[in-house]
């Protein structure tokens, strides 16, 4: 049996889902609810297992967060991304993958070149790691603005609220950023693989 990770897996999941346990375990430490010390102190295979598997289940619970928490900031510009490729390629107008779903056109992609593709996926994973790692931001401005009050480093905790603060919507404002660059680019990968143009124009034509 092979079991295996992808990029979408550890862009998307794993490493958003590490930060959240990183921000539970210090509150954890903090209210010493758990022994940090002792769990240290355990067999290395099963911690690194523990930590592995609590991140990756951490990371689809901080998927609907990170969503939520995107809606929630107000967007300074508005990006068409079909918009912006056309600007720049005029030539395309008219063609049937330019009016194809993001989604649908990075499926066809990954069919017909799986390698051209990838450049699009890696971006778009990036993106959703960012997204989702904004509600670690927001969970961790909450626990220092906490230490803020009643710990005895105030200052180190007045220093790490601000950073959080500024992270959070830095962090959703650069995963819209990256999606529309990952929608550009898939656009403009799709430009270069006739393949994914002649079976959406041979659909559309059926329609």
């Amino acid at each position: 049996m092979t079991f295996a990770i992808g990029l979408f897996d550890i862009f998307t999941y794993a490493i958003p889902g590490a930060l959240h346990l990183a921000v539970l375990a210090y509150v954890a430490g903090r209210l010493h609810w758990v022994d940090l010390a002792a769990v240290a102190r355990g067999p290395g295979v099963v911690v690194v297992i523990g930590i592995v598997v609590a991140s990756y289940l951490l990371g689809y619970l901080a998927y609907p967060l990170g969503a939520r928490v995107s809606r929630w900031l107000p967007r300074r510009r508005k990006r068409n991304a079909r918009e912006e490729f056309l600007r720049r390629n005029p030539a395309a107008r008219g063609c049937a993958f330019v009016e194809a779903d993001s989604f649908l056109l990075l499926s066809a992609l990954q069919l017909h070149d799986a390698d051209a593709a990838m450049e699009a996926t890696r971006v778009r994973t990036t993106g959703l790691m960012l997204r989702n790692s904004s509600p670690a931001m927001a969970f961790g401005f909450v626990a220092s603005a906490v230490e803020l009050i009643a710990g005895p480093h105030r200052v180190f905790a007045a220093c790490a609220a601000a950073l959080f603060a500024v992270a959070c919507p830095v962090l959703v404002a650069q995963s819209r950023v990256l999606t529309h660059w990952a929608n550009v680019k898939t656009l403009e990968l799709s430009f270069w693989v006739p393949e994914v143009e002649e079976t959406l124009a041979a659909r559309r034509k059926t329609e």
